[in-house]
């Protein structure tokens, strides 16, 4: 499949499903996903839908936690639920990163209502912007789009143009309305295409020392392993500030820890500014991990000091996963998650010796912007460990994992977000959730992840007694059905 270049000329990113390909309907096998992915994958719709992500809250999710910034939501005062959330978990995760001191957040609505939608928003938007302006006095102003602003036409680029000229600071249009895309993960591009295309600007110099670490908020593993090939990351976006993006060009390369997340981030800072992305999937188990290290070497020219580090870290780890691996051998569990963090702990599961029964993946990206079959950690698992049955490619869907965790009753549940592992518990199955995207990484993330499986394993007592006393809000009906019986125009 062809991949458009980057466009920071244009206001709005393409959509993924235009410019990946991606998808939100399948079931099968992981392989056979990854066979149709190479010769034309066909999303298949459902007939029945019970929830989906926003593309606004992702968007959000990146721009919300920049340090310096404000962030306006064009829309009604319930569509800026999601940014409260983020401003939440910035707080919660600071000591993860080091941050002593977050900063406060400042998150505004222009707060759209019937009139406007009659008359338009944009006078009001102007309005809202010159008063965060004038009350927070920040670095940067990002303007979140919403369903509703994009419906009634306003001009949001030339609002934030004009305001642009008149405070002198940037006003980034971020367009990234739900309806926009039926894969939410769009709105993590159009996050970063609006930083890309107003923050970060051509390199003064080029570092030897920095690179970049594309990410949600997780915790500070990079700068010890930087730190064995003389370098320190510089961390996109959590906790980064206007300067430190406006100069992630100087980089001396990028690294993603969710391709879902850095991919089109990653190969902007390369097409536009010259930054090399390190092409290789992240490190979640230990032969994806050599082999990111290696990449990472050869990128910084220092390939020994990735070898010593590589010999250094297996010499401490490995007699550890060994012994985990003896544990949880012969045990089986069923992963439901984001794209590529859910690919991530597919591996990491079957390095500790587990059987994975399925998964329930919320997209599937048939490749990345950067183009490259190495970024794709599913393919890697796959040929490193085999297949996965039951693979499931779903926006959300509770509905179905409630119905498949109900038949394949898998030793545990992990999960990357909030709110699904409550299923797993009601049917009795030990549920894991760890946002960290950083715990699993590496040889020592094996040995976290797996401490943390099998102490949730051995602790059932709570989730089996809450099996005796919980409600199953769906049908005997529904968990008599195929749990994909809607998709693809199925169902009754």
């Amino acid at each position: 499949m062809a991949i458009s270049e980057i466009n920071l000329r244009m206001a709005a990113v393409p959509i993924r499903e235009v410019r990946l390909g991606s998808v939100t309907g399948f079931e099968g096998s992981a392989e056979e996903l990854l066979c149709r992915s190479r010769c034309g994958l066909k999303d298949k719709t459902r007939s029945f839908s019970q929830c989906v992500g926003c593309a606004t809250s992702k968007a959000a999710c990146m721009v919300t936690l920049v340090q310096d910034g404000a962030v306006i939501s064009h829309g009604p005062v319930g569509c800026s639920s999601c940014l409260h959330e983020f401003a939440f978990t910035y707080r919660v995760n600071s000591p993860l990163r080091g941050v002593e001191k977050p900063t406060q957040r400042k998150i505004y609505s222009t707060n759209l209502d019937e009139a406007d939608t009659v008359y338009g928003g944009g006078q009001k938007l102007e309005k809202a912007i010159q008063e965060v302006f004038d009350r927070a006095r920040p670095n940067v102003i990002f303007i979140l789009t919403t369903c509703a602003s994009a419906i009634i036409g306003d001009d949001v680029e030339s609002v934030c143009d004009e305001s642009e000229e008149r405070l002198g600071i940037p006003v980034v249009n971020i367009p990234c309305e739900g309806f926009r895309s039926t894969v939410w993960t769009t709105g993590f591009d159009a996050g970063y295409h609006g930083i890309a295309r107003k923050l970060i600007k051509p390199a003064r110099k080029r570092s030897d020392n920095v690179i970049n670490v594309i990410n949600f908020w997780g915790s500070d593993i990079f700068s010890e392993w930087f730190a064995a090939f003389g370098a320190k990351p510089n961390y996109i976006t959590p906790y980064s500030t206007v300067e430190s993006l406006t100069w992630s060009s100087e980089a001396v390369a990028s690294v993603q820890a969710c391709p879902t997340l850095g991919s089109y981030l990653g190969a902007a800072l390369e097409q536009e500014f010259g930054v090399p992305e390190i092409k290789t999937a992240p490190p979640y188990g230990i032969a994806q991990t050599d082999r990111w290290f290696r990449a990472l070497g050869a990128i910084l020219h220092k390939e020994q000091a990735a070898e010593d580090l590589i010999a250094e870290k297996k010499t401490k780890y490995l007699p550890k996963i060994a012994a985990l691996r003896e544990k949880l051998q012969g045990k089986t569990a069923y992963v439901t998650a984001g794209a590529a963090h859910g690919h991530a702990l597919l591996s990491v599961l079957r390095e500790l010796g587990m059987k994975v029964k399925g998964a329930a993946i919320f997209h599937h990206d048939p490749i990345y912007d950067n183009g490259n079959e190495e970024n794709d950690l599913l393919t890697q698992g796959v040929k490193d460990y085999g297949d996965v049955p039951h693979f499931n490619v779903c926006n959300k869907q509770e509905f179905e994992l409630v119905n498949t965790l109900n038949r394949l009753r898998p030793d545990i549940l992990l999960a990357r977000h909030g709110g699904m592992t409550l299923w797993g518990a009601k049917l009795g199955i030990p549920s894991l959730l760890i946002g960290d995207e950083h715990f699993g990484m590496g040889y020592e993330g094996l040995v976290r992840y797996g401490e943390e499986i099998l102490e949730a394993i051995n602790n059932d007592e709570f989730v089996k007694n809450l099996e005796k006393h919980a409600v199953n809000p769906y049908t005997k009906w529904w968990m008599s059905q195929t749990p994909t019986a809607f998709l693809g125009g199925g169902g009754r």
